[in-house]
């Protein structure tokens, strides 16, 4: 289970192209650690979300718990979509082997009127909101207590902590790098709590800010990670997480993936045939070999090329 910023997003993502089993970001994308730590408390209590708990702004109804991925301009759909999530994600939990955390920012963002902290601020106007830094301590009791309870619930889950290695400029760069490193130091004292349980740290922020310098590295916006970046993590992640067995499955799956996006100069030569039949046949090895992974998808796709190549050498 992948919880965090947009990077979460990426490695995640990549997980499940790979055709790991993933459940990622329930509540959407989330930044600071208190929105996070009370996702997972929602998931460990499997929390039904009521009408109270939406707001509605320029015709979409919205919940501060949530990404916006969860809005819509009717509240029945949006109390659908995230009461479904978390029923499925409570179980995900239960039995999951690995919990990736990921901090993007030690920045919250209360409401005013209620004390609230949210996950989302969902384009409300700022003056509602009050802008607060979490401290190290905060953080730690935060976590304290939740991992306590995780573990009470699925006691084999191993935890691995990482920060976006994407900063956060409209904080400001001087606050930006105060707020990581107190991200930094929440982390370094958790795992030294926990010492007895399997708690780690993947250094993507410091693969970034320190290996991967040059600009080609960042997306246009100079913030955000190219796709060279993102790979390049990826590539140091899976070597100090996978086993070479896993590595060498993962290279399998991604050669069926990679046939998928394959675009032939003429799609009615021999060549092109032959091309399709050696993909489902890999398929269908990797499917007998590795019962446990899904191929649905991917030999329906080739089957669907054959047919209509079928249809139009019949034509």
């Amino acid at each position: 289970m992948f919880m965090g910023s947009c990077f979460s997003e990426n490695m995640g993502q990549k997980l499940i192209d790979q055709k790991f089993n993933v459940d990622m970001n329930p509540f959407g994308i989330l930044y600071n650690p208190e929105s996070i730590a009370n996702s997972l408390k929602n998931l460990l209590e499997k929390s039904v979300f009521t009408e109270a708990d939406l707001f509605q702004d320029q015709g979409l109804w919205n919940s501060f718990a949530h990404h916006s991925r969860f809005s819509d301009v009717r509240k029945e759909v949006v109390l659908e979509k995230i009461n479904k999530r978390i029923a499925v994600s409570s179980e995900f939990l239960k039995t999951a082997d690995f919990l990736i955390i990921t901090f993007g920012s030690a920045w919250i963002y209360q409401l005013k009127n209620s004390g609230r902290i949210v996950s989302n601020c969902h384009k409300i106007n700022a003056v509602e909101f009050r802008r607060l830094r979490l401290e190290v301590l905060e953080i730690n009791e935060l976590y304290y207590e939740l991992f306590t309870e995780i573990w009470r619930v699925n006691p084999r889950l191993k935890i691995i902590f990482t920060v976006s290695p994407i900063r956060h400029w409209k904080d400001g760069a001087v606050e930006n790098q105060v707020s990581k490193s107190t991200l930094l130091l929440a982390i370094d004292h958790l795992i030294k709590d926990f010492a007895d349980r399997e708690l780690s740290y993947f250094p993507a922020y410091e693969i970034m800010m320190d290996e991967l310098r040059d600009y080609r590295f960042y997306a246009e916006d100079m913030i955000h990670l190219s796709p060279v970046a993102i790979d390049y993590i990826f590539d140091r992640f899976t070597k100090s997480m996978f086993t070479v067995e896993s590595m060498e499955i993962a290279k399998e799956v991604i050669k069926v993936r990679k046939a998928m996006e394959h675009r032939p100069v003429n799609p009615q030569t021999a060549e092109f045939r032959k091309f399709i039949n050696s993909s489902l046949v890999q398929i269908g090895q990797l499917s007998q070999r590795l019962p446990y992974l899904d191929f649905t998808l991917e030999r329906e796709y080739f089957e669907h090329k054959m047919t209509n190549l079928t249809d139009l050498e019949g034509k």
